[in-house]
């Protein structure tokens, strides 16, 4: 476990006076159990956060997704030793793992990729990271970042879907007017559609249309459960001349127009007689904010003050309550409807804990007493306010005797850049207030980028140059990474755009969506601070109870940090005693021959550790007694994969993923007719977007054909092979169409020159180690032979492709017992990141002829500075005319982050 040094009482408190109240040393019992208390919850519960820099906003099918991850630990945003591994998945629209990825962590850092195949649905997708060690927090606190993925190789069909709400009889009535054209804008007119309505996974309506002559259905339904928080979506089915069926799936986000209003007095309560800030939050079904406007009107009908939001949804506004009034707010939204809402109840014997964060250096902070404690005769025995990130106590002070209130000025280079949570404690130890406040100090990494020429032209060679200080100008040793990319082809809206700012500082510590993260940070003024400052008075934060951590009652650690690829079980009888001091041999065939042995211990228990090994390996684990008997049961220690929860980013989802995106959509589709034309680029041949009714697909589930799960010349399932024998070649021989066995090697009739391709589960094998797959693991069997499934393998394909995809199932890795003392295993190992290509026109091998319309032009997940604070990256320019744009971002080995944006002019 890591540990944390820690650090004197006497240097964390501190107070700055104003006025004429005075503190006495806050050194007593109180302020010394929290500080130890919390010290102790640092140092056994370090606090991991998971950044992933991509190169674009939102991608098409036949893209690659590029990325670079950066683990931090701690307050100070430190790279993190302390996970070794990071669990990277990606996810659809139904909450579905379609991918998953295990990368080895250097110091902190890993890059990776994901390759979308042109089967891939259009849709909404979610990408995901977490250490395992993060689990133990939940999944409230994971990198998670919902991305549209577009579709125009196969997509023969355009939706756009409007959604208009009404009450009928009581109920909610949802309109949905779904519009269908082909990929010119042209409506598909007169077609006949059916469709069904889900929401939370029920059926909730099925219905039935004709297209009119614009290209629209009318698709209405009555929402049949009282929840106006339900999502779900509506499958269409349209019906083309041709009498072809196309699918396609719109996103529902809300079932209303309903707007909720919260209200959020500063530090937790109205308190009569004193005057609080009152922050509020419009949002509506959908989960974005909503403009409104209004006044606050007390019961006696009087206008006390008047309210409007400014930023997403989100204001505030100033209240003095009086003993004995209730208040409500009268709220005007933007159509001109209105609602009234009851504000929470004014206390007497409460506290207003008031921090001012508008002044560039210091906070101005005021703890004030309501009319009952300030009149009040009884010993209040003083108050004890703290401040702390995560996990360290940056602030902390008493109050003098039984003073009930002060006010302080503290210098904000006292905290860390980021969320810092003060907390007003009674001289019980009782929490009474909280305060969040972001804090943004000038310590960022100052990055400057410059290129080597004024204007470029397409194809030029470009050389960038990195210079990285920090803020005291000092040059600075650091891992970065750098994306560019054709803004002419992926415009970018930078209000909406993730950074390693707004996830390390802001997102990652924070329970909730948060809209537009990007916006606080990427053009900083004194609105978006005021802005930011309003975002904490509403947003919840529970990293931990304050009472858990001073009772000491710490929630149990389940997920332990992963340093290695491992392996482990025990050995028992079959009566369930341990076996000890067995012999356990590991091995495995796959890319050679690899064994390991071990011995288990006097419990049975039994670790391979320090395994490197790829995704998708299967092991052998084969174990015998001291006495060298195999009647023995192995069990192996597996640990059950992350849940996929519903979407905490919900509200990013996207109805219109192609909307604003034409620029986008035509490039894409030009660049697939382009490498195919040239036989370049992973791509299949693609039919039209049609829907066959095929069990292949389900059959073959986790098949690792890059055509696509059942895009081969011939399927074979588990239940066409079972109970026909051991020996794989015996059994397919004669089975398999245009496929020959010599030797137990399999050859197509296409070529006899060299065997035919053996892939299990990704994994390339040698054509003769076929009969080593053990036939009761196979879950399905696929055949390419016509060119058309084997040009995605270029000339590893040349001979055909057997694809061989074995049982596993969905809880994670499994295993399977065929006889005493013998297990097969199939973990999840490592991926190797693929390498970005980039082509270098200087160099006459480059096929000039070729259009090169790339829209990400330039990735490098690993650049580092030096000693100076330099580094360089040189790369080429697409065809592509206009701005280009080079975002660049990292982190200092003292944690200090940095990020920077440049263009540039291509003509």
């Amino acid at each position: 476990m890591m540990k944390y040094k820690k650090i004197s009482l006497g240097l964390l408190l501190t107070v700055i006076v104003s006025f004429a109240f005075s503190f006495t040393d806050p050194g007593d019992d109180l302020l010394s159990k929290l500080v130890d208390q919390l010290d102790k919850w640092r140092a056994e519960y370090p606090q991991e956060k998971v950044y992933l820099h991509l190169d674009k906003p939102y991608y098409a099918v036949g893209d690659d997704i590029w990325f670079k991850a950066y683990v931090t630990i701690g307050s100070r945003h430190r790279l993190s030793a302390f996970s070794e591994i990071l669990n990277v998945d990606l996810i659809d629209e139904n909450d579905s793992v379609k991918r998953s990825l295990k990368l080895p962590l250097t110091s902190g850092l890993a890059n990776g990729d994901f390759a979308l195949p042109d089967t891939m649905q259009e849709g909404n997708y979610r990408i995901r990271a977490y250490t395992n060690w993060m689990r133990n927090a939940g999944d409230a606190y994971f990198f998670d970042k919902t991305i549209a993925i577009v579709n125009v190789i196969s997509n023969t069909i355009f939706t756009k879907t409007d959604y208009t709400y009404s009450n009928q009889n009581g109920k909610q009535k949802i309109n949905a007017v779904i519009n269908y054209t082909d990929p010119n804008g042209a409506p598909y007119a007169g077609n006949e559609v059916s469709y069904r309505v889900e929401l939370h996974g029920k059926t909730v309506f099925k219905g039935k249309g004709i297209t009119n002559d614009k290209g629209n259905l009318d698709a209405a339904f009555i929402n049949p459960t009282p929840n106006l928080a339900a999502t779900g979506h509506i499958t269409t089915h349209i019906k083309l001349i041709d009498k072809k069926v196309v699918t396609k799936v719109v996103p529902i986000k809300a079932v209303s127009n309903k707007t909720d209003v919260q209200f959020f007095p500063e530090s937790g309560n109205l308190v009569n007689g004193v005057d609080s800030k009152v922050a509020f939050k419009a949002v509506g079904a959908d989960g974005l904010g909503v403009d409104i406007k209004g006044n606050i009107i007390d019961d006696q009908n009087h206008v006390v003050t008047a309210f409007s939001s400014t930023h997403l949804g989100m204001g505030v506004f100033n209240l003095t309550p009086e003993s004995g009034k209730a208040y409500k707010a009268h709220v005007v939204y933007a159509d001109g409807s209105e609602s009234n809402f009851d504000l929470p109840k004014a206390m007497d014997n409460a506290y207003v804990l008031a921090i001012d964060n508008s002044a560039d250096d210091a906070l101005t902070i005021k703890v004030l007493p309501g009319t009952g404690l300030l009149h009040s005769a009884s010993s209040a025995q003083g108050i004890v306010l703290v401040a702390q990130s995560g996990g360290e106590i940056c602030y902390a002070s008493k109050s003098a005797g039984n003073s009930k209130m002060f006010r302080a000025v503290v210098p904000k280079s006292k905290f860390p850049s980021g969320i810092v949570q003060f907390t007003l404690f009674s001289a019980a130890g009782e929490p009474l207030n909280e305060r969040l406040v972001f804090i943004q100090n000038p310590d960022r990494l100052k990055l400057n980028v410059s290129a080597d020429k004024q204007n470029y032209s397409p194809r030029d060679k470009v050389t960038i140059s990195l210079n990285a200080k920090n803020k005291a100008n000092n040059p600075i040793v650091g891992s970065f990474s750098a994306s560019v990319i054709d803004l002419s082809k992926v415009p970018v809206d930078e209000t909406a755009e993730e950074s390693i700012f707004s996830n390390i500082l802001l997102t990652a510590d924070l329970k909730g969506y948060i809209e537009k993260p990007g916006y606080y940070f990427a053009n900083e003024s004194a609105k978006t601070r005021a802005d930011l400052d309003v975002l904490m008075l509403t947003q919840g934060y529970r990293r931990f109870e304050w009472k858990q951590v001073i009772n000491d009652t710490f929630p149990p650690i389940v997920y332990q940090p992963e340093k290695t690829l491992q392996i482990t079980g025990h050995l028992k009888t079959f009566g369930g005693k341990p076996v000890p001091n067995g012999k356990v041999t590991l091995f495995t065939t796959a890319g050679g021959t690899f064994i390991l042995d071990t011995v288990a211990d006097a419990q049975g228990k039994f670790t391979f550790n320090n395994l490197i090994f790829r995704d998708s390996i299967k092991f052998v684990v084969q174990a015998r007694t001291a006495k060298d008997r195999k009647n023995l049961d192995i069990t192996l220690d597996n640990i059950a994969p992350q849940p996929v929860g519903k979407n905490k980013n919900a509200p990013d989802i996207e109805v219109n993923i192609n909307d604003g995106r034409s620029a986008y959509l035509q490039n894409s589709k030009k660049l697939y007719n382009e490498q195919v034309k040239y036989g370049i680029g992973n791509h299949t041949i693609v039919l039209k977007e049609v829907v066959v009714k095929d069990t292949r697909t389900t059959a073959v589930k986790h098949s690792s054909n890059l055509n696509g799960a059942g895009n081969a010349d011939q399927v074979l399932t588990y239940k066409d092979i079972e109970s026909m024998g051991p020996n794989l070649s015996n059994i397919l021989q004669g089975r398999l169409v245009g496929v020959i066995f010599r030797g137990g090697v399999p050859y197509s009739t296409r070529g006899f020159n060299r065997p035919m391709q053996i892939i299990v589960d990704g994994v390339y094998m040698e054509s003769d180690q076929l009969d080593n797959v053990s036939v009761p693991d196979i879950a399905s069997i696929e055949v390419l032979r016509s060119i058309g499934n084997t040009a995605i393998y270029g000339s590893r394909g040349g001979n055909g492709v057997i694809v061989i995809t074995t049982k596993r199932g969905d809880e994670g890795a499994v295993y399977n017992r065929y006889a005493p003392g013998v297990v097969t295993y199939s973990p999840k190992g490592y991926y190797k990141a693929r390498e970005f290509y980039s082509p270098k026109y200087d160099d006459p091998k480059v096929n000039a002829k070729m259009q090169d319309l790339r829209s990400t032009i330039y990735w490098a997940p690993n650049v580092v500075t030096d000693k100076d604070g330099n580094a360089s990256l040189s790369f080429f320019n697409a065809d592509g005319k206009g701005t280009y744009r080079i975002v660049i971002e990292g982190i200092s080995a003292d944690g200090d982050l940095g990020r920077q944006v440049y263009t540039y002019k291509v003509e």
